[in-house]
């Protein structure tokens, strides 16, 4: 037996496959396929999610009375949320939580790499959180899900980070559009959200991934749709100031979101070393704002499909149900009112108490919930003509969504083909667009985005901005340097010289510290005078270097000081003065010009 066929016969099932894809299947056609099965698990992920979820909420709270209060609503939220901190704090061992911010992450620090077991664990968390009472959403748990398959059956490939990102894309689209049977929502989201630009090449992958979860999931669940909503009252140019003013009272309330939600966040964070209070600050907030408005139990769809589809006050008050305030309808608008402003409240309290779950469904809850509020009392004020409720409920959620996520596209698209209302495509427009011009002035990232965007690790559509987070800083530095010690003579440097490749060489210390660097083209002078050899050292002819550049160091740092110096090598430094190589400014722009043109292939 040959030496060939004994390395064959060692290789694993998958480079066998890789091997053999490579030579019968063409690149593109292989993303094609990739992305349809990213699409498959995506939608197989969505569907075991959400019957994990009604079956702990049907075996919980299947026998609760809807006309009074139940004391378990204090119980069974704490349950959920330290089952899930003893999960992920024992089985997962990592942070799952902030999913499409990790997401973003992954894209702009992480080369599009997520790791294994994001496949599944987000599943499970979220599922526990939810199912228990956690006051969160399941989408962005599943948009983790999702984008992890892409990125690991990517990796499984041996695909480059290019197609990893947009495999990762693939799976956030899949997520979306299996999730609301919404295909064209989901691939509007991943250029909103996620920021990935679409080429042609790209454009085919995330729409077969979308198609393709789209269809399983009505196989999988039927017909029925997340939301029902039938459209009784036809739109009316009449209703155009309402559908403006609506949208501008969806801005401000997007904006109470966020930073009610970065308030809540940073307090709970002042207490990571002390998971223990976390729990109980936690569990105590939200125990205390289910019980008081069970509305806020799990994702809230219940209440908002009550919103959508009531036609008389009968039907609206059983928002009330399982409350203190059951059976008083006098109490509807400042229970919506409460429970609209408390809503952000109770997710916060779900994450930061240890429990897993996203903030795509609780700005849809407070979006229609705004809406419905907005609309009633523009109805009891007699303030202009008529504007009905289920639909302006329904107008809300698309403009929250389009505040909170800072994406009107994927508001319109999402709540139209989520509920049927196509026929409501133009006020969703007028109350996306309103929504999202009144969140701009105050916020300019979405609640996704600015974390990363305060790391200047965010990508954006603008390419060159795209490319320099792209770009990774570890694959510039020349770390392969000649370096010499203060007290060595120039008879000695001159040696080091003949063996260096740029222009400037570093003087350490003996534990490797930068103290500062030679300049070889302003030593010339005296390089050839070997009389002066042993009259000079290295210490006497080093100068502060123009700039040094830390290991972390955004891209778009380390280009604007190479702008600001006009140097031609600056070295990189730890947070300790050590020096980990330089950076050439030649090798950096090449690198650059290469990265922006493969970004503008088809």
């Amino acid at each position: 037996m040959n030496d060939t066929t004994t390395e064959t016969e060692r290789l694993s099932w998958i480079e066998k496959v890789h091997n053999w894809r490579v030579k019968h299947v063409s690149e593109r056609m292989f993303v094609l396929i990739l992305a349809f099965f990213v699409g498959l698990f995506s939608a197989v992920a969505a569907f075991t999610l959400h019957w994990i979820i009604n079956q702990i909420v049907a075996l919980l709270t299947g026998s609760f009375n809807a006309r009074s209060y139940n004391w378990l609503y204090l119980v069974y939220p704490v349950v959920g949320i330290y089952l899930t901190s003893l999960f992920v704090r024992y089985i997962v061992k990592d942070n799952i939580s902030h999913g499409i911010t990790r997401i973003l992450y992954a894209i702009s620090s992480n080369r599009s790499r997520l790791r294994t077991h994001n496949t599944w664990s987000s599943v499970i968390a979220s599922a526990i959180t939810i199912g228990f009472g956690g006051s969160v959403g399941a989408e962005a748990p599943i948009v983790l899900t999702g984008s992890a398959i892409g990125s690991n059956l990517g990796k499984l490939f041996h695909m480059d980070s290019r197609t990893l990102m947009l495999l990762v894309g693939c799976g956030a689209a899949g997520a979306i559009a299996g999730i609301f049977k919404a295909p064209i929502a989901g691939l509007v989201f991943t250029i909103e959200v996620l920021m990935i630009d679409l080429t042609m090449a790209s454009l085919m992958p995330i729409l077969v991934s979308c198609v393709t979860a789209t269809c399983f999931t009505y196989l999988f669940s039927g017909d029925a749709a997340l939301f029902t909503f039938h459209l009784d009252n036809n739109w009316t140019v009449e209703r155009v100031p309402a559908c403006i003013l609506l949208g501008i009272f969806c801005g401000l309330v997007s904006l109470y979101f966020i930073r009610t939600m970065s308030f809540c966040e940073s307090i709970f964070a002042r207490f990571d070393n002390k998971p223990h209070v976390k729990l109980v600050m936690g569990g105590l907030v939200l125990s205390l704002l289910i019980f008081l408005f069970p509305a806020l139990f799990g994702e809230g769809y219940n209440s908002i499909n009550l919103l959508l589809n009531g036609k008389s006050e009968a039907d609206w008050d059983q928002i009330l149900n399982n409350s203190l305030f059951s059976g008083q309808s006098k109490m509807l608008i400042p229970y919506i009112a409460l429970v609209l402003l408390t809503k952000v409240f109770a997710t916060s309290a779900t994450n930061g108490g240890g429990g897993c779950g996203g903030t795509f469904a609780p700005s849809l809850f407070v979006g229609c919930f705004s809406g419905f509020l907005f609309s009633r009392l523009w109805n009891m004020h007699g303030i202009g003509v008529y504007v009905p409720e289920k639909n302006f409920a329904l107008m809300g959620m698309a403009g929250v969504m389009s505040g909170v996520m800072h994406a009107p596209l994927t508001g319109i698209f999402l709540i139209a083909e989520l509920t049927g209302g196509y026929d409501l495509f133009l006020p969703l427009m007028i109350v996306s667009s309103c929504a999202y011009l009144t969140i701009i002035i105050f916020e300019p990232h979405s609640i996704y985005g600015a974390r990363l965007a305060k790391e200047g690790k965010l990508i954006t559509h603008h390419t060159d901005h795209a490319v320099l987070t792209l770009m990774n800083l570890d694959s510039v530095i020349e770390r392969d340097y000649m370096a010499v010690e203060p007290d060595m003579d120039l008879g000695q440097i001159i040696h080091k010289i003949s063996s260096s490749r740029g222009s400037v060489i570093p003087v350490l210390d003996a534990a490797g510290t930068l103290l500062g660097e030679i300049n070889i083209t302003k030593i010339r002078h005296i390089m050839f005078r070997t009389e002066l050899y042993h009259h000079f050292t290295a210490s006497q002819l080093m100068q502060e270097p123009a700039a040094t550049l830390g290991e972390q160091e955004p891209m778009a740092s380390v280009m604007k000081t190479f702008e600001l110096t006009h140097a031609d090598w600056l070295p990189v430094i730890d947070v300790d003065n050590h020096m980990k190589g330089y950076i050439s400014r030649q090798r950096l722009y090449m690198q650059y010009r290469k990265m922006v043109a493969d970004m503008s292939e088809d």
